[in-house]
Parts: C-alpha cells; structure tokens; sequence
C-alpha cells in the first residue's frame, strides 16, 4: 500500500504542476490578445484620421487653390485652348507604329474653336 500511495502522490503533484502551467499560459495569452486588441483599436483610430485627411485633401476646391497658388495655373478657356491637328497623308509609315506620335511638320497648330 505505501508504494501506491506514493505513486498516487507523484501522480496528483504531476496534474497540479500541469494545471499550474496551463494557468499561467492561458494568463499570457489572454495579457497578448488584450494588447492586440489594444493596438487594433488604436490602428482603427488612425485609419479613421488618414481617412478623414485624405478627404480633406483630395477635395477639388483645395486641389484648384493650390493649383493656382502654388502651380500657377490658370483655369481652360476655349479662347486659349489649342488643338492639334495631322495633316492627310502626313504620316510616315514608321510613325504609324507609334500611337499618338506625329512629326513636327506635320503637324499643325489651331487656336481656338474645337475640330
């Protein structure tokens, strides 16, 4: 009988041992998702204010004053607007590979009213 009762005392000293590790482990994770919850909350926050920056920014009034403060710009009018044209049969058979490209003489400047 004493080598069972001891055998049972090793056995019992081993489960506590157990439950007192899986204690503190289920202690430190629960101390880790807090902060993650934690730092979800603050990056939720953050996002919200790069959010609402991003619409303040991006307004077109904002866009148009800078543009005309900073850049210098100035709004289209037709008066100003001009349109370049190409000439029939202008075009070189080499510049018909590349789109949009036109050769200096033959192209030509129109100011004013659209085409």
């Amino acid at each position: 009988m004493n080598r069972l009762n001891v055998f049972l005392l090793i056995v019992v000293m081993g489960c506590a041992l157990s439950v007192v590790n899986a204690t503190n482990q289920q202690r430190q994770i629960f101390i880790q998702l807090q902060r993650a919850q934690s730092q979800e909350r603050q990056l939720q926050q953050d996002y919200s204010q790069l959010q609402y920056q991003q619409s303040a920014l991006s307004k077109t009034s904002r866009i148009e004053q800078l543009a005309t403060a900073s850049l210098k710009m100035q709004a289209v009018t037709t008066g100003r607007t001009q349109y370049l044209t190409l000439e029939p049969g202008a075009l070189k058979a080499e510049d018909a590979q590349i789109p949009y490209a036109a050769s200096s003489t033959s192209s030509a400047t129109h100011e004013g009213g659209a085409r």
